[in-house]
Order: C-alpha cells, then sequence, then structure tokens
C-alpha cells in the first residue's frame, strides 16, 4: 500500500513538472520563482557539467594553480606561463572564475578563488583531475561501456592487479603513485574516527605505497604497524618508509590478499579504498582472508567511498559508479551491505561509523 501510494505521488508530481505551461507559472509566480530558478539552474548544470570539469582540468594543465599560489598575477604573466595567447587566457580565466578557481583584481590581475585555495591542500584531487581524461575517453560512449561490462582505457591503471597478482615495478608504479598522491583524502578521516591507540599491531590490508601507514604512524605513535600488498607494491612501501626514517616502525609484506593468506598477528587489519575496488566474489573472499588473520576480538576497520552517504550520494553511484566500471572491478555499496557482508564473512558484529567528510570517506568496523 505504501509504495502503490508513492508511485502514485510519484507520477502526479512528473506531470505537472513536466507540464510546459507549470514551468511558465512557477518563473512568473513570486511564490514559486526562487524555486524554479534553482531547479532550472541545478538541471544546466547536469547538462553542462562536463565543460565544468574540463575548465577545471585546462586550469590545472596550464599550471594556472602552481603560478598563483604565492598571490596576485598579472594576466600577461599568466598568458606567457601557459603558452597561451592572452585572450585565451583571459577565456580560461573567466571560466574558472565562475567555478570560484579564480578571482578578478584590479589591474588585470588575477588571484585564486576559495575553490582554487582549497586545491592547494588537496593535492590528490589534482591527481585524479590529471588522469580523469582516462576516464572521460571511456564515457565518451556509456552505453557502450555497460555493454561492454566495464573495464576500458582507465583499466590499464589497474591491470597489475590481473590474474597472475604478481606485477612489477613498471606496472605499478602510475597506479601505486596515484593512490599514494590521493590517500591524504580519506586517510585523515579513517584515522579521525577511529582509536587506534587501542591496538597493539595494525596491518594495512592492500596498503599500496604506504601511504596510509604512513599517516598512521605519525599520528598514533604507540601500535606496531605493517602494510601487504603485491611483492613489486610492497618493495615500492619499503623505499619509501625507508626514505621517510620509518623502516624501523612499519613493516612490508608482499603476498596476493585474494588468494592469501595474510600474515597473522595484528589484533587490527584495515581496510583503506580497498572493497569497493573489487567484485562482490572477491570482496567477499578478501573479508574471509582478513577474518582468518584475525585473533578472537580482533578488528576490521574499512574506510572508503560508499554509495548513500549523507549530503553525497552522488560521489556513491555516479561518479564512483562510473569509474569502477571503466576501472574494469567493483563497485561502490551502501554502508548496510558493507556490513552485511562481513556479517557472512564470519565477523560477530559490525557498525557503520560516521566522519567528518561523508563525501570522500565512509566507515565501518567490525569485529571478529
Amino acid at each position: 500500500m505504501k509504495d502503490g501510494w508513492r508511485e502514485g505521488f510519484i507520477a502526479r508530481r512528473n506531470r505537472v513538472l513536466a507540464s510546459p505551461r507549470f514551468q511558465r507559472f512557477a518563473a512568473r509566480s513570486w511564490l514559486t520563482r526562487r524555486v524554479a530558478r534553482g531547479k532550472a539552474s541545478a538541471l544546466f548544470d547536469l547538462v553542462a557539467g562536463f565543460v565544468y570539469s574540463q575548465t577545471l582540468s585546462a586550469f590545472l594543465e596550464a599550471g594556472m594553480l602552481d603560478r598563483m599560489a604565492a598571490g596576485p598575477v598579472p594576466l600577461d604573466a599568466l598568458a606567457d606561463h601557459a603558452s597561451l595567447p592572452v585572450e585565451a587566457t583571459a577565456r580560461l580565466l573567466r571560466a574558472a572564475a565562475t567555478l570560484d578557481l579564480v578571482e578578478p583584481l584590479a589591474g588585470d590581475r588575477w588571484v585564486l578563488g576559495g575553490a582554487g585555495a582549497a586545491l592547494l591542500g588537496n593535492r590528490g584531487i589534482v591527481e585524479m583531475v590529471a588522469h580523469h581524461r582516462l576516464l572521460y575517453a571511456d564515457l565518451a560512449d556509456p552505453l557502450a561501456l555497460l555493454r561492454k561490462g566495464g573495464g576500458g582505457t582507465l583499466g590499464g591503471y589497474w591491470h597489475y592487479a590481473g590474474a597472475s597478482g604478481e606485477g612489477d615495478a613498471a606496472e605499478v608504479a602510475g597506479y601505486s603513485a596515484l593512490m599514494a598522491a590521493s590517500q591524504p583524502l580519506v586517510a585523515d578521516q579513517v584515522i579521525d574516527s577511529y582509536r587506534f591507540a587501542a591496538h597493539r599491531r595494525i596491518l594495512d590490508v592492500g596498503g599500496g605505497e604506504g601511504a596510509f601507514a604512513l599517516q598512521l604512524a605519525r599520528r598514533v605513535p604507540e601500535p606496531a604497524l605493517a602494510m601487504f600488498d603485491l611483492p613489486a607494491v610492497a618493495a615500492r612501501a619499503e623505499a619509501r618508509f625507508e626514505s621517510a626514517g620509518m623502516a624501523d616502525r612499519i613493516a612490508a609484506h608482499g603476498g596476493d590478499f585474494i588468494t592469501g593468506p595474510l600474515p597473522q598477528g595484528h589484533d587490527c587489519i584495515t581496510l583503506i579504498r580497498i572493497l569497493h575496488d573489487h567484485d562482490d566474489a572477491p570482496a567477499l573472499r578478501l573479508l574471509r582472508n582478513i577474518h582468518a588473520a584475525l585473533p578472537p576480538g580482533g578488528t576490521l576497520v574499512i574506510g572508503e567511498p560508499m554509495a548513500d552517504a549523507p549530503g553525497a550520494k552522488r560521489m556513491g553511484d555516479a561518479y564512483f559508479g562510473w569509474y569502477l566500471l571503466a576501472m574494469g572491478s567493483g563497485r561502490p555499496r551502501p554502508a548496510a551491505e558493507i556490513i552485511a557482508m562481513a556479517k557472512t564473512a564470519g565477523f560477530s558484529g559490525a557498525r557503520s561509523v560516521s566522519t567528518a567528510l561523508p563525501l570522500t570517506t565512509g566507515m565501518v568496523v567490525a569485529r571478529r
């Protein structure tokens, strides 16, 4: 009965909203004008979203962000820096200004806007944008990508984790570097939201080049730390720990976390942006491997972008849904589904943990 009422309401609502007569009335009436304009603007943003993204891409590729990092820059100096004609540079800057990337000043000078300044502190976003051209190539024909079942140009970034599970230095370098650069988007959210100091030994599974383990080591001095990933990736992490003076604090282990087994002796295991990279069957195998590696009472901490995140639903099934399809593996999952998977894998209890920025990070904590 409830669904029937809801379907009837939606049908009536959609008939009204689709009516050109109602749209004209809503745009003219002082009661509905503001709402109508807001809806029209949101609809146009859907139409123009790709152009906005390409404006950001051009702005970054032209080196504008770093050139303006220290303060205002004259237009002609920006044109020289970007190797663009002055008028073309002005066109790019005007477009960027509508996205709050820059602001114009007197004397034909330009300075970073609020969004541009925020990008300076989020280099992971800059790295993501830099490789978006691969994603956009895959999305040039989205229906073809769907019919194919995923796995486009972007999938080449992930091919080192294929059938062999071994990989070599050349294969893992690009994707590992991208993940390391973008990891701070998630790492601090996870560390802020869970008391890792309560554990003695922590293993980060799928730890890439060790970005999360390093951040955890800097912020939580108590537990012993280790990471686990493909042998070639673990070797890169080991070199990074050595360079950071953390080789004595963080151990690096190589292997395949899907086929297992995982190193034992840790009372906490973390999965940071890993589960959503895998389809359901391998994801469940991974959870079972983690369950087997943990002692009774051990803890699994999962942190990644999740579907149906409060105030950030587009980032789940829209952005990451397409992104992971192009990668050829995985999908964003709601926290409730991850909790159910953890219980299927043998964990006795699992719960969702709130984070300060669900847009980038959702969390689930499970107990063995």
